[in-house]
């Protein structure tokens, strides 16, 4: 696993969505976790990118709700050429077209989707979301991001 001096990660998503808040859910979670420095961002990725080209951080890494056809709470690595994939319809710019910005001042970017299963208007995540949310922070923590399947 390659060390990193400075990790940034940014949750995307919307916590009023129930699901669609898991990246918000992670953020928050890693929040004052050595090394790490994170930026809930909520519906507006685009609000961090002056924070990420200002720190320019060696990793940076996107978590948001993701439809991958797969059991809810799964999560995956998925490359930056999925990024419109992801549940980004109601962000205010593609996550595609920023996350080729982002790569401009940063040297690594690790976009990961997590699957959703409830989208309705609520707070607080599934359970299934909520136990693979938790197993993503804990491989987070531990900064073994190589166990994030892709």
């Amino acid at each position: 696993m390659q060390e990193y001096r400075v990790k940034t990660l940014i949750g995307v998503g919307n916590p009023l969505g129930r699901d669609d808040g898991v990246g918000v859910y992670v953020a928050r979670a890693l929040a004052g976790v050595s090394g790490w420095r994170t930026i809930p961002a909520g519906l507006a990725l685009e609000n961090a990118l002056g924070l990420v080209e200002r720190e320019r951080p060696e990793l940076l890494v996107i978590v948001d709700a993701a439809d991958m056809g797969l059991p809810p709470g799964s999560f995956r690595r998925l490359p930056l050429a999925e990024a419109d994939g992801m549940l980004g319809s109601s962000h205010a710019l593609p996550l595609g077209f920023l996350a080729g910005i982002i790569q401009r001042a940063v040297r690594e970017v690790v976009l990961v989707g997590v699957q959703p299963e409830d989208l309705s208007l609520g707070e607080g995540l599934s359970p299934e979301v909520k136990k693979g949310a938790d197993e993503l922070i804990s491989l987070l923590r531990a900064g073994k991001l190589e166990f994030i399947p892709g």
